[in-house]
């Protein structure tokens, strides 16, 4: 199968000269479905077409030509947005793959977040958060949006209450003899340790 990769590729690549279009390189999306309000009006001529999730949705915006110098955050919870339209340098996100820096002009991705330290840096200021989950939404027009489930800046952190909670998670996880008891052990086991990874780095 590895053998026949290169040929493929280089078919692939061939391809008559042309090359396939990368999602950002479509254009917006129009507002309407021409092809079902077509569809719609041969059926039912005298009544209106029904509202589609197209109509609901705001174009997709444009991605600039040149790489900005800035890159736009949104950073929100259930509760409150922490961080609305700023402008920064640099976001590193505590994806489940990794930790994952985010630069302006980065390729369109979405990360699940795992417990970990989210840091925004704007020039020589770093501000860093404990995120317990969550997800990073990053588009191709340099705007990131972050959702977590909870989070916390890492300087109001109890680094006693951090300790004690991975000392009261792990005796549960030893003494655990149900799995559901063994996997919510587990959980407490692993954030507390992200905790503690957390104020230590």
């Amino acid at each position: 199968m590895y053998r026949q990769a290169s040929r493929r590729l280089i078919q692939a690549l061939g391809n008559g000269g042309r090359r396939r279009p990368f999602s950002t390189d479509l254009p917006a999306a129009p507002t309407e479905d021409a092809a079902f309000v077509e569809a719609w009006r041969k059926v039912a001529p005298n009544i209106d077409p029904p509202k589609t999730p197209l109509a609901f949705m705001k174009p997709r915006p444009p991605t600039p030509s040149s790489i900005p110098s800035k890159l736009t955050v949104n950073f929100v919870l259930p509760y409150q947005s922490e961080i609305a339209n700023k402008e920064v340098d640099m976001v590193i996100v505590p994806a489940t793959t990794g930790q994952m820096g985010v630069l302006p002009g980065h390729v369109a991705t979405i990360a699940e977040l795992k417990p970990g330290v989210l840091s925004v840096h704007e020039g020589n200021e770093v501000t860093k958060y404990f995120v317990s989950s969550g997800f990073a939404f990053i588009h191709a027009n340099s705007v990131t949006d972050i959702v977590a489930v909870e989070a916390v800046p890492v300087d109001r952190i109890d680094p006693s209450l951090v300790q004690k909670g991975l000392a009261d998670f792990t005796q549960k996880l030893n003494s655990a003899t149900t799995d559901l008891e063994k996997a919510e052990a587990q959980i407490g086991v692993d954030v507390h340790s992200a905790l503690n990874a957390a104020l230590s780095g």
